[in-house]
């Protein structure tokens, strides 16, 4: 098997699963009950928030572990817009987003907002003056994440979050950094809220966080009940915050050295990949270099993915999160061909992606491109 979507998910490490494992059995109280299971339980969930807040230099009061990335982000949208809503009913964003933000936009456009998008340029990347021609005075949010999860196109959120505190103090920056977090710095100075989900780092899936600062308030997703904050009802799921201190702890402590290892392998792919004249590279060269996207146009992506499936080569044509699989919004709105958006296919990468594994690929890509054109 060769498996190159380390961006849809990544296997958990051990050391992840046995702190999951060892907490499950040593710490079986509800962390709301008032007895001493209960008390220990909530011990050791504050542990797994200091330690969190430590890593991210916030404060423990400002983090909310949620199930999911989608959750958090959801709850970062909706909750800015009906608190806030007195003050303005408007949102920034753009088109390179998760689906779980585009399709948060479109269900709050349905409850009287108004979302702007802002334009980006051929490379993917937002301008303050772009950005400040679609700010107005009713604007309450503004939401842009901080690695494109198609096309791994990075942001300069920390440029943006400075633009925002200096010029428009009294609107809300929200990051997603879930395809950032464990691969690249991320410096939350000048953001407001901030996503991330453990399962992209090497954690277990049904763990996430939203970091919410001090001076931010919400309107909560679910209502009623105790829980690890007020900002999120729910029995709290002690082992999973536990194991999710234990893999970002893990993804931080030699990132620079991983990133290193996946750049090369990155450099060794894209150079193999521009010497097939049916591929064209879609990631800029300034890309994450986790994430390689690419066309083969007349190619459909999906017709691409079951062939590689079928040797074991397991890519994406997108994102897994995606419900509409014929065109890439991502590409679309950096103003790529419809022949280029709607056949492209992602390629992640992991320091676990061994030389041989991508040797293999690069082999059996041209094979499979052979055959499929011969098909038609």
């Amino acid at each position: 098997m060769i498996y190159l979507d380390y961006s849809s998910t990544t296997p958990p490490r051990k050391e992840v699963l046995d702190s999951f494992v060892e907490s499950s059995e040593r710490f079986i109280g509800n962390a709301n009950s008032l007895h001493k299971l209960g008390l220990d339980a909530r011990k050791l969930m504050e542990k797994a928030e200091e330690q969190v807040a430590s890593l991210f230099s916030v404060l423990p009061s400002e983090i909310i572990f949620t199930s999911s990335a989608s959750e958090a982000n959801n709850m970062a949208l909706k909750g800015i817009a009906q608190f806030y809503q007195t003050r303005g009913k408007h949102i920034v964003t753009t088109k390179l987003e998760h689906s779980s933000i585009l399709e948060t936009c479109t269900f709050l456009e349905s409850q009287g907002f108004i979302i702007d998008y802002v334009p980006v340029d051929s490379f993917g990347q937002v301008h303050l003056e772009e950005l400040e021609k679609v700010l107005r005075k009713d604007t309450i949010l503004v939401s842009i994440h901080q690695v494109n999860s198609e096309v791994g196109i990075i942001q300069d959120v920390s440029k943006i979050g400075s633009f925002l505190k200096k010029n428009y103090p009294k609107v809300f920056f929200h990051v997603d950094g879930t395809q950032s977090v464990g691969k690249m710095p991320v410096c939350l100075d000048n953001i407001d809220l901030f996503t991330c989900s453990a399962h992209k780092f090497y954690g277990l899936k049904g763990i996430a966080c939203l970091i919410k600062k001090k001076n931010v308030n919400l309107v909560p997703l679910i209502h009623g009940g105790k829980s690890q904050t007020d900002f999120r009802s729910g029995t709290p799921a002690v082992s999973l915050m536990v194991s999710f201190a234990k893999a970002l702890r893990l993804a931080l402590e030699d990132f620079e050295e991983k990133y290193q290892d996946v750049k090369e392998k990155n450099l060794y792919l894209r150079k193999e990949l521009e010497k097939i004249p049916e591929v064209v590279i879609n990631s800029p060269r300034d890309a994450l270099p986790h994430i390689l996207n690419l066309s083969i146009p007349k190619i459909k992506s999906e017709t691409m993915l079951h062939a590689l499936e079928q040797e074991e080569i397991y890519i994406s044509t997108k994102t897994a999160c995606s419900r509409d699989s014929s065109l890439s919004l991502s590409l679309d709105a950096m103003g790529r061909a419809k022949e280029i958006s709607s056949t492209s296919i992602r390629i992640s990468l992991s320091y676990l992606t061994t030389k041989e594994e991508l040797e293999n690929f690069l082999k059996i890509l041209k094979t499979k491109i052979k055959e499929l054109n011969f098909q038609k």
